[in-house]
């Protein structure tokens, strides 16, 4: 299932060989190249960066160093508010892979983000946020970066290069079917997050998805749901940290909130899974409460004190009229759900 955005720019010529069809920048050895890239590897290479509407060059701007800030500001600030349009074209294909990931992960299985550069950095980051937010295990969503957790400030070259490394480190995680593989890649070519999802549905069995910002990737032809998300050439040409960065960002922010929502992590728009891990987030779990029961803080205290500071028990305390242990085996029961919690029998 592939789903297409739309872009503001068709610099490409449709008769010309679809990228998912081209075969992958390789050696002579088979393996995905480096750094290293001459002769014959750096025509394919080249031809394959002519295809893409992310790499296209745009005349119209060519002279963007001679304006004033303020106009490049305005500018850059024009070409950011196309960013949601083209996420919007994409929502049907975003939501069934949402539903998708939900239903493995409430088996007990693990979303895995892979990517390399600034697509892997925002896998890692969207992964780090999970367990503050949603009180989940750090090994519950896990971001991967082609080079590892020095790729996060310091390049490492030839890192996204490698499609057997994606594999070695999926592998490390011991990825099972009901684990899902999210392969993060502006260009939709980039041999780490390709590799990273071929690997994860072909020989484990997981579900797996493709994030890009090219029609007709390599990354989305892989993977069980593809992505699409096409923005159009960026303001600085093949600066894919600009729009397609804030496209990625969207759209990973729709995957895992959007999940944790359907897994239960939440009680309308409130965080109930939130942890307190800091004197901001213990004053935003009282005010959660109080939002969700209108209790005052005596009676939050208290509840609070009865569930050992878990939001969504000391919320199920005060609505459910039932003491901690008894919240605590009602959500055990519930799979997590407050609201199913809520109206499930007092027996037992």
């Amino acid at each position: 299932m592939t789903t297409t955005g739309p872009t503001d720019q068709a610099p490409q010529d449709q008769s010309r060989t679809p990228l998912s069809s081209l075969p992958p920048l390789t050696g002579h050895d088979g393996r995905a190249t480096g750094a290293s890239v001459d002769g014959r590897r750096y025509d394919e290479l080249r031809v394959q960066l002519d295809r893409l509407t992310t790499e296209a060059f745009r005349p119209e701007l060519a002279e963007i160093d001679r304006l004033s800030t303020e106009e490049i500001v305005r500018t850059m600030n024009g070409e950011d508010a196309t960013v949601p349009a083209a996420v919007a074209a994409c929502v049907p294909g975003i939501a069934a892979a949402i539903d998708g990931i939900a239903a493995r992960m409430a088996r007990g299985g693990r979303l895995i983000y892979a990517g390399a550069g600034t697509a892997g950095r925002l896998g890692v980051l969207d992964a780090s946020e999970c367990p503050p937010t949603f009180n989940t295990s750090p090994d519950l969503v896990v971001g991967l970066i082609a080079g590892g957790p020095t790729a996060m400030i310091t390049a490492v070259e030839g890192a996204e290069d490698s499609k057997e490394l994606a594999a070695a480190d999926l592998d490390a995680l011991d990825l099972t079917a009901e684990d899902t593989v999210v392969g993060i890649s502006a260009s939709g070519r980039t041999p780490y997050a390709v590799g990273a999802v071929e690997h994860a549905r072909k020989v484990r069995g997981a579900l797996t998805v493709g994030l890009s910002c090219n029609a007709d990737s390599a990354l989305a032809a892989a993977a069980d749901h593809g992505i699409e998300v096409v923005v159009g050439p960026e303001l600085l040409t093949g600066s894919t940290r600009l729009k397609s960065g804030t496209a990625q960002k969207l759209v990973l922010n729709m995957i895992s909130t959007i999940t944790m929502i359907r897994l239960g992590k939440t009680y309308g728009n409130l965080m109930v899974d939130v942890r307190a891990s800091n004197e901001k987030l213990r004053a935003r779990s009282r005010r959660i409460v109080a939002l969700a029961t209108g209790a005052d803080d005596a009676e939050i205290e208290a509840a609070l004190t009865a569930t050992g500071g878990e939001v969504k028990n000391a919320i199920l305390v005060i609505l459910g009229g039932v003491d901690g242990p008894t919240a605590d085996r009602l959500l055990t029961e519930s799979k997590g759900h407050l609201r199913a919690a809520l109206t499930a029998p007092r027996t037992g």
